[in-house]
């Protein structure tokens, strides 16, 4: 089976990936509450004949034992969508298909995820014999928030993982372009939140209460020039301030405030001592007003960074240029999360960005956006890119100009 085989299979599903990203895209479904998209997901991989395994919650494992030994490798989608209300226009005129749930939708490209590991699924079972190894294929529930992440990492320790992969469409890549490199590729997450507690009382008489807002507002102006002065000049840790909730009425003083937000870096050294800095000012100027802080359980380190491994993300690329073409493209790195980052915590392997920007098509807006759609062409790519990962070569040889790999 050479790479002109491969990308015919690929371009051979392209028809059915848009059909199952529109079916997705209709019925978005948010973290935990992905029904309806596990009982497709069940439908079409029962309908390949490949065994699965429920995990609880909403998560899949669709096992693909291949004919010939080699590496346990894994290919990861996340399913979820997003409380996020969708417009019938992107940027350039009426979308193809929108969410039929209201306040809901598929605003950040789950959808084409789930939709392109199913058909690199159909490819795979099709040529099953040809397969050196096995192949994992997890549809992870809940990665918007964090949910789901846990259950499959612990469902996959049963299994000897050599390497993962996975793929996020994105609106500031070209598309029909692919990119895959070494190093921090998406931010890790500190997340914020915490009150400041005082005593309430009549705003006519500041000085019969203690009022929370005031340190409040001190506190967030410092962090500003903390993050400034106290963090590596060259490691980039962005700060913002996102909730700020206090009282209702003008004339009482609030009993507490709170503050919410994230910070986000590269860096899992400077993540931490963002934290630290927060922790610090918000306690000490609380403290200096006679006020208290709580922080809330979700106040932490809750994910670092998406880091490509660089031989894995190197030997991608060779994969990528071996079987898909001349379709790498540079990028800068991501600012937004994903806890893809905790597969690469644990296993050899990188994540790849796949271009959805198409100004004609009216494609390119932000993610997590009400005009967020993507550019349905790339999914025979994006498909294609996944089997390069588990045909591919490393030294660029095709498969079969190369040896058979003994079993992990």
């Amino acid at each position: 089976m050479d790479k002109s085989m491969l990308k015919r299979l690929a371009d051979a599903q392209q028809e059915y990936m848009v059909r199952m990203r529109r079916e997705f895209h209709r019925h978005p479904e948010i973290a935990g509450e992905e029904y309806h998209t596990r009982e497709v997901l069940i439908r079409e991989i029962e309908g390949l004949g490949l065994p699965y395994r429920k995990l609880e919650g909403t998560g899949l494992i669709a096992v693909i034992k291949g004919g010939k030994p080699g590496k346990h490798k894994v290919l990861r989608a996340d399913i979820d969508g997003l409380q996020v209300p969708e417009e019938e226009e992107n940027l350039k005129g009426k979308k193809a298909c929108i969410s039929c749930v209201e306040g809901l939708s598929h605003a950040c490209g789950h959808d084409a995820h789930t939709a392109m590991l199913l058909g690199t699924m159909k490819v795979l079972a099709a040529v099953q014999e040809e397969i050196e190894g096995t192949v994992y294929c997890c549809f992870e529930e809940g990665e918007e928030r964090s949910t789901g992440v846990a259950a499959m990492l612990e469902a996959l320790k049963d299994y000897p993982i050599g390497e993962c992969f996975a793929l996020h469409v994105y609106n500031k890549l070209e598309a029909g372009k692919l990119n895959v490199e070494p190093g921090p590729r998406m931010a890790g997450t500190v997340r914020i939140g915490f009150c400041v507690h005082g005593r309430g009382g009549h705003g006519s008489r500041p000085d019969q209460a203690v009022n929370p807002i005031i340190p409040a507002a001190h506190i967030i102006t410092q962090l500003d020039g903390a993050f400034a002065n106290q963090l590596d000049a060259e490691e980039t840790v962005t700060l913002s301030i996102c909730v700020l909730k206090a009282g209702e009425i003008e004339n009482s003083i609030p009993e507490q405030v709170y503050i919410g937000g994230t910070a986000r870096f590269f860096s899992r050294e400077e993540g931490e001592k963002a934290l630290q800095i927060i922790n610090k000012i918000a306690k000490n100027t609380a403290d200096s007003h006679n006020c208290q802080v709580s922080f809330t359980p979700k106040h932490r380190v809750c994910l670092f960074p998406v880091i490509n491994g660089r031989q894995a993300a190197l030997g991608m690329q060779e994969k990528v240029k071996e079987i898909c073409g001349d379709v790498l493209a540079p990028c800068g790195r991501w600012y937004a999360s994903e806890d893809y980052s905790r597969y690469l915590e644990r296993y050899p392997g990188s994540l790849g960005f796949l271009g959805i920007r198409n100004e004609a098509a009216g494609s390119g807006a932000a993610h997590h956006n009400g005009k967020f759609d993507i550019d349905e062409s790339v999914l025979a790519l994006g498909a294609l890119a996944e089997l390069a990962f588990v045909f591919g070569s490393q030294d660029g040889q095709a498969p079969s100009e190369r040896g058979e790999e003994g079993n992990d």
